[in-house]
């Protein structure tokens, strides 16, 4: 028998929800090394191997064709298989790519570990989607908490990385990602194993809990999956490739414009990504309450603005700004994508997972090219807004697609995070903020019978984060490592890219941490003061 293996007599209500939050950390600890390879890869085939720019594109072509072909059989096996055991391979042969790399001496090696990690990011990245996908129809927010699991894991990464690169140089980075990956493998194979409910002896072969499924079966219905999400799957390719495109010409234009380099173009693209990890889940009920397509266009219109600002932006800084505009727009975007592609795909979600990561790498192939072909052959200006008519298009050809796959608009909203596992109706919802501990929290209480927290306890949630981080400064600046006072004493916008130009990585540590903590800080404002201006809103309205 092929298939996911029947679970035990007597199932666990908590183990579906253990097995989601050890994904999510091991989403974390794998996307991370995922994102700082596509980033110092180039930059270590040239500095340590001697490569010439086509063999480090043919570097990364290799991984890019690999994960391109593997990706749909990936899904096929995420369907056939137990899914952490698909995800933990494709965890341990990222592992085996980051240390081929770490002792690669020449071209050859190089090749054979991107081959080895294209294939374990698709077995990973699929399979990993897939299991998230599963607690999909009782908590529509699963693919927001795992866009926020791979962002904050990519910030933290890069953070790490360009700290102690310094120190430790390429090879050190390698083995921390490699060993990162191994805690991934370890994190997955040690969750629950997927819960199904045992179906009776004439369930026919291929149905959900059948008895019989076979390969070539499952790879014939690889190709009805794909035809049923095609709509879906040109919208992907749109949108990700006018994301790769701005992505790439915000890449060049700081490279070659501003003259900046990798650490500095690194702490650009921060304020976005942390932007991303924070608002993702929060973004979901806006999702909830106004429907899957406008806020997609909504999405859309936001990222547009943010193609539209490059063309006309004096400076680094005012780039860094504008990256988060652009990086709540992704972070509203690609959970809806994930969701409506899960949803449609029904018990096939591993197959539906494969070609729409097949999707999103060709999107960026496109996009990429755009890119390079703008960059040359146009003005900035025209390059930009070129970017904008192809994320426009996206805002209509998008929401089209999630109405013709028939899937909701809106999503029923998520249960409370800790529900309880017997589904009673809840008469009488506490009306305080927050439960007791020990409290009975109801899985059929969802979160927008929850009483809104009020502006006074935003404030106080944010006035508590202002004064730790008062502190931490003060410490830091009787250490001499306070990122504020360089700020404020130096050019302020060679220390917003630079810092204080500390020598040593290790000596860097309080400093860089402090810059962080800081984008952090003015995050939270900001969202903060969102919040208490929609609760203004709301009140005005009911009054």
């Amino acid at each position: 028998m092929i298939g996911d293996l029947p679970a035990e007599t007597t199932k666990s209500p908590a183990a579906p929800r253990r097995r989601e939050q050890r994904t999510l950390y091991a989403a974390a600890f794998t996307n991370g090394p995922n994102e700082l390879f596509d980033f110092i890869l180039p930059l270590w085939a040239g500095a340590a191997l001697g490569l010439s720019a086509t063999e480090v594109g043919i570097l990364m072509a290799v991984e890019m064709a690999l994960s391109v072909i593997a990706r749909p059989i990936a899904g096929v096996l995420a369907d056939l298989f137990e899914r952490r055991y698909v995800a933990a391979t494709g965890a341990i042969l990222y592992a085996a790519s980051a240390a081929g790399y770490a002792l690669a001496h020449d071209a050859p090696f190089a090749y054979a570990a991107a081959a080895v990690g294209g294939v374990g990011g698709a077995l990973l990245w699929v399979a990993v989607r897939a299991i998230i996908s599963e607690r999909l129809a009782e908590d529509s927010a699963v693919f927001p908490r795992l866009l926020a699991s791979q962002e904050t894991g990519s910030w933290v990464a890069f953070v790490a990385g360009m700290v102690l690169i310094g120190e430790i140089g390429f090879d050190g980075v390698f083995w921390l990602c490699a060993g990162a990956c191994l805690l991934a493998a370890a994190l997955l194979l040690s969750s629950p194993r997927r819960q199904v409910p045992r179906t009776p002896r004439g369930t026919p072969a291929g149905e959900p809990g059948g008895e019989e499924v076979t390969a070539g079966s499952a790879i014939a219905g690889l190709g009805a999956v794909g035809r049923r999400l095609r709509p879906m799957l040109i919208a992907v390719v749109v949108t990700m490739a006018a994301e790769a495109a701005i992505s790439l010409l915000l890449l060049m234009h700081l490279q070659r414009e501003f003259d900046l380099e990798v650490i500095q173009v690194a702490y650009v693209f921060l304020p976005g990504a942390i932007a991303m990890s924070v608002a993702a889940e929060r973004l979901h009920t806006y999702v909830v309450r106004f429907g899957r397509t406008r806020i997609l266009m909504c999405a859309s219109f936001a990222s547009a603005a943010f193609a539209a600002g490059l063309a006309w932006a004096p400076n680094p800084v005012v780039i860094a700004a504008l990256w988060i505009l652009s990086g709540l727009a992704w972070a509203a975007v690609i959970p809806i994508q994930q969701a409506v592609i899960a949803e449609a795909s029904g018990e096939h979600a591993g197959r539906g997972m494969g070609v729409y990561e097949s999707a999103n790498l060709l999107g960026a192939l496109v996009g990429a090219l755009a890119a390079g072909v703008l960059y040359d052959g146009a003005d900035w200006t025209v390059a930009c807004l070129s970017a904008v008519v192809l994320i426009l298009a996206g805002s209509v050809v998008v929401p089209r697609a999630v109405r013709r796959l028939g899937v909701a608009d809106v999503p029923p909203p998520p249960p409370e995070r800790e529900p309880d596992p017997d589904p009673e109706p809840d008469p009488e919802p506490d009306p305080a903020p927050l439960p007791k501990p020990g409290a009975d929290v109801t899985k059929s209480t969802p979160v927008r019978d929850e009483p809104p927290k009020t502006r006074q306890q935003v404030l106080r949630e944010l006035g508590r984060h202002a004064v730790v981080f008062a502190v931490a400064q003060v410490v830091l600046l009787l250490l001499g490592l306070s990122w504020l006072y360089d700020l404020a004493t130096e050019d302020s916008v060679d220390v917003l890219l630079h810092g204080a130009g500390q020598e040593s990585g290790f000596a860097r540590v309080g400093e860089d941490g402090g810059k962080i903590w800081t984008f952090v800080l003015v995050v939270h404002a900001l969202w903060a003061g969102a919040k208490c201006l929609a609760t203004g809103l709301g009140r005005d309205g009911r009054d």
